[in-house]
């Protein structure tokens, strides 16, 4: 019974009321969206990490080894190959790697389907004469992105390139090891990033979240108006509040399937965002079913709840409901409870894991979101005894008679502000200075070595037709191609002095550094999505609550333009109740969102941090005006016809 009227009554709200329902509708699609892709981040990071495992051996126990291997990493065109030495040891039969269908034999070659392109793209004597013999091309199992560089090569077990010493610094190579199996475990760098991508999902949840409650909320006054007169009229609470549970479930699967239909079409666009060298898998930015599954169902669940947690004063006092008074005021403990979190914050955070550091992050920015409606109460009451003018007494009048519904409308933007100011903070500028003047490839000889090492190299270079001074400087092997070297230039030298030390790639100095520019490159990238996502739902927030409450308040709105009242006051007035409050709460949620990446920043504030909390309040600002001006013609036109309506 309670299903078929709520239907009816969903049905027969009018062409307003189905148009609030739309709008729900709308913003629960956009939530769902963004949320799938915000748990899809993390599920393809760790797919990543799963798919380069077997580049990170483990040791293997006391007789339980099958095969040694090793990696370094190799440059072309200023991009990283990585190089995988495999040996099977006397008598062993090791499985095979992940994407090749046997194991490597000694002297075999097998190249990634983007290496091979670009070996054949390329001049043999600039990048395929560091891998003859090539034997065939892996399959995706064994990358981590479908333009990844990879060679594996074959080697015997004692050859030169297994037994020679490497550096133990992860970034630049990976020793010998005897490993049992070539499954291997996440290596530092997928690590890193699996916790970068935890961080940035909580600075995408927490709006989405917040913005898929509120939509439960939108169009709120029509429906309590509604739900309160059904219980003057005999309905009991119970049944009440099961009617506003199955029609926001309705209204939300209905925007969840939606949403989860838009994220499947973007996934091939998505797909293209490249990080860590490369774009992605289209696989791994989907979700599991058990993902999915989870979304679909804890997105209704969370509109149904926000919609019954809004449903007190419906089922303590229909009769207030009724009379339209004015909700008692929020309380003080709100703002203890943000400080209370800020305070911890710096405790929480130092020397522990990474999950506890998104849950105080989580903390902190639901905190802002607790605090936002009891600060637009006090400002409205600022506001009201401030005004000069009608435009701000109806705007201050407004904030103190339902603060909560004047947050919805700016909070997607002030929780921004905090996003912003966090990212803002650790917006790191660069590694070291530029690399500037001619390029060098320097590659460490073994000890005692230096001077035949270098004898070596200048043969190769002069046989290749590389114009170079070759230098030892204590046991490294300089090779300077002067001022005229160009990219084709450096991958001859590259090319003719590969393998001169068994298991040492020459390199630059920006070779050298390449680790860490493109971690930076991937920061960057990882900030503009994060505020992309940000701003979406921002925008969306702010046009979809401003049109909603023109749709709440059209008696009103209609009741003031009989009176008199022109269009512009309250145009202007709409402006001021966004703009004031918008101004103090964005402004806190930066200073807040900046306190929270203080104990994670290194140095000062630079220039990108900078220009990135600018770039977010002009466009945050630009948004919310944008919002507003866009819903004129709906408050135009609830104006123009006041009378009442059969909802």
């Amino acid at each position: 019974m309670n299903l078929d009227l709520t239907w009816r009554l969903l049905r027969g709200g009018g062409r307003k009321g189905m148009l609030g329902t739309w709008l729900t509708l709308g913003a629960v699609a956009v939530a769902t969206a963004l949320l799938l892709f915000a748990v899809a981040a993390n599920s393809a990071f760790q797919a990543r990490a799963e798919r380069g495992a077997w580049r990170n051996p483990v040791p293997a126990v006391s007789g339980a080894a099958v095969a040694v291997e090793a990696s370094r990493f190799d440059f072309v065109r200023d991009r990283t190959i990585t190089v995988v030495d495999l040996a099977a040891l006397p008598g062993r039969k090791p499985a095979p790697p992940p994407g090749m269908p046997r194991f490597p034999a000694p002297g075999e070659v097998w190249l990634s389907p983007a290496l091979a392109a670009l070996a054949k793209e390329l001049p043999a004597a600039e990048l395929a004469g560091r891998y003859p013999d090539t034997e065939g091309v892996l399959g995706d199992e064994a990358l981590v992105h479908p333009d990844e560089l990879v060679a594996v090569v074959g080697q015997e077990p004692d050859a030169p390139a297994m037994t020679a010493e490497r550096t133990d610094d992860w970034i630049i190579a990976k020793p010998p090891v005897k490993v049992a199996s070539l499954a291997g475990q996440p290596s530092e760098d997928a690590e890193a990033y699996q916790a970068l991508s935890l961080v940035a999902s909580v600075l995408m949840v927490v709006p989405l979240l917040v913005f898929g409650g509120a939509a439960a909320r939108l169009t709120v006054a029509r429906r309590d108006q509604r739900l309160a007169a059904l219980r003057l009229i005999g309905a009991t609470p119970g049944q009440v509040v099961a009617m506003t549970v199955a029609e926001a479930v309705m209204v939300a699967l209905a925007g969840a399937l939606a949403g989860a239909v838009v994220f499947a079409l973007a996934v091939p666009l998505l797909a293209r965002i490249e990080m860590q060298g490369g774009p992605w898998f289209a696989a791994d930015l989907l979700p599991g079913p058990l993902a999915l599954a989870g979304v679909l169902v804890a997105v209704p669940l969370l509109v149904g709840l926000s919609a019954v947690a809004g449903l007190r004063r419906v089922v303590v006092s229909p009769l207030g409901v009724a009379k339209r008074e004015t909700p008692p005021a929020m309380r003080f403990v709100r703002v203890l409870a943000l400080l209370a979190v800020l305070a911890a914050f710096p405790v929480m955070t130092r020397g522990t894991s990474v999950a506890i550091v998104a849950v105080a992050l989580a903390l902190a920015f639901l905190c802002v979101n607790l605090v936002g409606p009891w600060v637009v109460g006090v400002i409205g009451r600022i506001t009201a005894a401030s005004a000069r003018g009608p435009a701000r007494l109806l705007a201050g009048r407004r904030l103190v008679d339902d603060p909560r519904s004047a947050w919805r409308t700016v909070s997607g933007v002030a929780l921004t502000g905090f996003v912003a100011g966090f990212l803002g903070l650790l917006s790191p500028s660069g590694f070291g200075a530029e690399v500037t003047g001619p390029p060098q490839l320097r590659v460490t000889a073994p000890a005692g070595q230096v001077g035949q090492v270098s004898a070596q190299a200048r043969e190769r270079l002069r046989a290749a037709g590389v114009t170079a001074t070759v230098r030892p400087v204590k046991d490294v092997v300089v090779a300077a191609l002067g001022s005229t070297a160009d990219a084709a230039t450096v991958d001859r030298a590259r090319t003719a002095l590969a393998g001169l030390v068994p298991g040492r790639t020459p390199t630059t100095e920006r070779d050298d550094r390449r680790f860490g520019i493109d971690l930076l490159a991937d920061v960057r990238v990882g900030t503009i999505v994060v505020l992309s996502v940000s701003f979406l739902v921002a925008v969306a927030s702010a046009g979809i609550t401003a049109a909603s409450s023109i749709l709440d308040r059209r008696q009103t709105y209609g009741l003031l333009r009989l009176a008199g009242t022109p269009l512009e006051v309250l145009d202007r007035a709409r402006r001021t109740e966004t703009l004031v409050p918008l101004t103090v709460m964005g402004g806190g949620a930066i200073l807040v969102g900046a306190f929270c990446a203080v104990p994670f920043m290194i140095g000062g504030m630079n220039v990108a941090g900078t220009l990135t909390l600018a770039g977010c309040v002009v466009a945050g600002f630009a948004g919310v005006i944008a919002a507003g001006a866009l819903s004129r013609p709906l408050l135009r036109s609830v104006t123009a016809d006041p009378a009442p309506r059969p909802d």
